[in-house]
């Protein structure tokens, strides 16, 4: 499908400059499809539920498709928070007790390996992509950023994990600001967990998220935080067995969020008709664009070295992005801001008019109010 006829996909985009797919991905037509199937089928009464199911089937082997996995290496979770304390909850501290976080690492992500520290976990952060001192045989677990949430830059997930196997250590990914707009192929990552969701890049809503887990080890611990869709056989019903499949679906809690799964699914059969590799290159050239013409323009923007380091936005930085963000909604153009930037996430669907028209509105508040200028 060439940017063209996918942008057609998105009629709201006529509208406005939609440039926050980084926080929540732009609704689509296959959404609403989505969200009516889902309403209609609840008019079928109980009966509604085998489609539920459906959709929670159909979500793992789309998810699983994406990154080159099996479906049974894919749970089914929440969101990115409880997908990282499944996998820290259950890793054998005993021995090994260290952590190894960025300082780039989404907070919720982060904190969730600080908690751990209950359990006698060292969590050591370090700058950027710096791992390789860090890495030791006291590590047990290396968590690293595919792309980081602010500054939007690629990190060396595949030379990290290298690293930590050398130390055996284990590595775990959060994909949610790749995924989508970029080839993600576990085998090629050498990744052991990695999460992602659906509410950004991916184009579907908040409130399920899919945890990839290459296998389990003898080690783990068995999950305290669980539910009747983590046992070996869900509608056994048997309030008095406590068993867990020997698959990522032990990782799994209780019924997940049937709107979630239904926009989960519209986003990724369309995804599934894009070359990731195509999307990237589309990508990089309008975070190019942008990023030289702000640049031209006086902006500072936050960026990684080299073109092919940067993500699928642009972090332009400012001393109130909230009150930058709000100025281009006026002018609608849609960011999204973060800590102290402005982040301009472009995806398939976006143009050179739309960094054109972002580039004009930016400098048009500027002008408004030029003690903002950077």
């Amino acid at each position: 499908m060439t940017p063209e006829r996918f942008r057609d996909r998105f009629p709201a985009l006529g509208a406005a400059v939609y440039l926050a797919s980084c926080s929540l991905g732009a609704r689509s037509a296959e959404l609403d499809a989505a969200l009516a199937a889902m309403l209609a089928a609840m008019a079928e009464g109980g009966a509604a539920w085998h489609a539920f199911e459906r959709q929670a089937q159909l979500a793992r082997q789309r998810f699983a498709a994406l990154i080159g996995a099996r479906p049974d290496q894919i749970a089914l979770v929440p969101n990115a928070s409880a997908g990282t304390y499944q996998i820290a909850s259950t890793a054998d501290l005993r021995e090994r007790r260290r952590v190894v976080v960025s300082r780039d690492e989404f907070p919720s992500v982060s904190h969730v390996w600080l908690a751990q520290r209950a359990r006698g976990a060292e969590v050591v952060h370090v700058d950027g992509a710096g791992y390789a001192d860090a890495v030791d045989d006291r590590v047990a677990l290396v968590s690293v950023p595919m792309t980081t949430y602010r500054d939007g830059v690629r990190m060396p997930v595949a030379e990290t994990a290298a690293r930590a196997h050398a130390a055996g250590a284990r590595v775990f990914v959060d994909a949610y600001q790749a995924l989508g707009v970029e080839p993600v192929d576990v085998d090629a990552l050498g990744c052991d967990f990695l999460v992602g969701g659906s509410s950004k890049y991916l184009l579907g809503l908040p409130g399920v998220a899919f945890l990839y887990v290459r296998e389990t080890a003898p080690e783990d611990l068995p999950p305290t935080l669980t539910g009747w869709f983590g046992r070996v056989d869900p509608f056994a019903f048997d309030p008095l067995r406590l068993d867990f499949p020997d698959i990522a679906r032990r990782f799994e809690t209780g019924t997940p969020p049937v709107p979630a799964l239904y926009a989960a699914n519209a986003g990724l059969e369309l995804l599934d008709r894009l070359d990731p590799a195509a999307v990237r290159e589309h990508v990089r050239a309008l975070v190019r664009a942008c990023t030289e013409r702000l640049v031209a323009q006086g902006e500072t923007v936050r960026a990684a070295d080299g073109t092919d380091r940067q993500g699928a936005h642009v972090a332009l930085v400012d001393p109130d992005p909230a009150a930058l963000a709000a100025s281009l909604a006026q002018r609608r153009v849609l960011v999204s801001p973060r800590g102290d930037v402005v982040r301009l996430a472009f995806h398939y669907y976006n143009t050179a008019d739309d960094v054109r028209e972002a580039c004009d509105a930016i400098a048009s508040c500027r002008k408004r109010h030029p003690n903002e200028v950077n």
